[in-house]
């Protein structure tokens, strides 16, 4: 199922695809740099990218953002506040906080691939105080607590 997203191309995203799924089992559709000129990140350093999109969802929805796989694993280009959210009712540009977890400098140039983006449904919760909560095999155990030890 298709749903719509409308979106508004900055006059620095000029030339620049709209973002697409690669394949067509993809989740998620690549967010391309809207940079003038290329951008290094050092090692350790956060950047903020722009997109030069402006979008407005559908009620009820969430653009999620994502690092790529890739950009990871070969560079260590991180999302710190991965997956970024994206509301319904925002309508700034799309920007990207990338942190280079590397150890060598990296540097973004006009068009790159820089994260992924995934439309979601958003079910809102409402909070309902109680005095007691039901017991589970689990209980109170958290961090490590289901895991194997060794």
């Amino acid at each position: 199922m298709d749903i719509p997203i409308r979106v508004r191309r900055l006059p620095h995203a000029d030339g620049l695809p709209l973002p697409s799924y690669a394949t067509t089992g993809a989740a998620g559709m690549d967010l391309l740099a809207a940079v003038e000129t290329p951008v290094t990140i050092e090692p350790g350093k956060r950047v903020l990218i722009p997109t030069g999109l402006a979008i407005a969802l559908l009620p009820g929805f969430e653009l999620q953002i994502r690092p790529r796989s890739g950009l990871a694993l070969r560079h260590g280009i991180v999302l710190p506040n991965s997956p970024g959210t994206i509301d319904e009712d925002y309508r700034g540009e799309l920007q990207v906080i990338l942190l280079n977890a590397g150890d060598v400098p990296f540097t973004i140039e006009r068009g790159a691939r820089i994260a992924q983006a995934i439309l979601a449904r958003v079910v809102r919760g409402r909070w309902h105080e109680v005095t007691d909560l039901d017991d589970t095999a689990r209980g109170s155990g958290g961090f490590g607590s289901t895991g194997t030890h060794a």
